[in-house]
């Protein structure tokens, strides 16, 4: 293949995550994953992050698998089948060893800098706000829904934080499910289930997560889950189109195709 000695590293395997590894691995780039050992993905029907809760997962015609070493994952990053390694610190020598032309992706979202350093790879590039290019990062790709979704950003900053979601069918916060208290997450329904306004769809310590309006269930954490009041737990969409559930996004389509130009843009300026 065109790519196969450009390895990438991607940190974190949500839906934007996926959406990025999908745009990568059709143009042919090798990719390793590192994820929690417990994430907190939502959309896990559309996450190759669900692969380290369940050993693998097949999203559209991408197939992700949970591996045990950096090696393995090297290995199987040959292969059409992404490698999820459970790495939540990110140690370059065990990459770099193997490949001296890897480019690192923070697509964790965050929305801050954690610890993503410029020096971590000859191509450092960052997904939404927290990062400023020619800083933390050597790009960043803006994240906000809009007129910019998908711009590479080569120098400054992605738009700021705004706290408040991106408006889909009229409804912004409100189609965010939060933890009601502190505790253990269950749920009664699954990802794809249409709900009317006040249906139950769970709970947290006995607590009741209820439906806000009528639309289809497109993301739940985990069950099993132990999380702190207040935290995202859930997604429901007005749009009531059960498909969308189990699609990669416009929007992490958008971000992975400016992720790509990055990456053309900067292997074209190295030559």
């Amino acid at each position: 293949m065109l790519f196969s000695e450009q390895l990438v590293i991607i940190r974190g395997g949500g839906d934007i995550a996926t959406g990025v590894a999908y745009r990568l691995h059709k143009a042919g780039f090798p990719i390793v994953v590192l994820e929690l050992e417990r994430p907190l993905v939502i959309r896990r029907t559309v996450a190759v992050a669900t692969a380290v809760l369940q050993g693998s997962v097949q999203v559209e015609d991408l197939h992700a698998q949970l591996v045990g070493s950096p090696e393995e994952a090297l290995e199987l990053s040959k292969t059409d089948t992404i490698p999820v390694l459970v790495a939540p610190q990110l140690h370059n020598s065990q990459f770099t060893i193997h490949n001296s032309q890897f480019t690192i992706i923070d697509a964790r979202l965050a929305k801050r800098n954690i610890d993503t350093a410029i020096t971590q790879a000859p191509l450092v590039i960052a997904l939404g706000p927290g990062f400023s290019a020619g800083v933390d990062c050597h790009a960043v790709i803006e994240t906000m829904r809009g007129h910019t979704l998908g711009r590479v950003i080569w120098d400054g900053p992605a738009l700021p934080n705004t706290g408040t979601p991106g408006i889909i069918a009229g409804k912004g916060k409100e189609r965010v499910l939060r933890a009601p208290a502190e505790g253990i997450v269950n749920w009664q329904l699954e990802i794809g289930d249409l709900v009317n306004e006040g249906d139950v769809i769970g709970d947290v310590a006995g607590q009741p997560v209820l439906a806000p309006f009528d639309g289809v269930i497109r993301g739940l954490i985990a069950a099993g889950t132990a999380v702190p009041q207040a935290l995202k737990i859930g997604d429901v969409d007005a749009r009531q189109d059960v498909a969308a559930c189990f699609t990669i996004s416009d929007k992490a389509l958008a971000i992975g195709g400016g992720v790509l130009e990055a990456i053309l843009t900067w292997m074209n300026k190295s030559k």
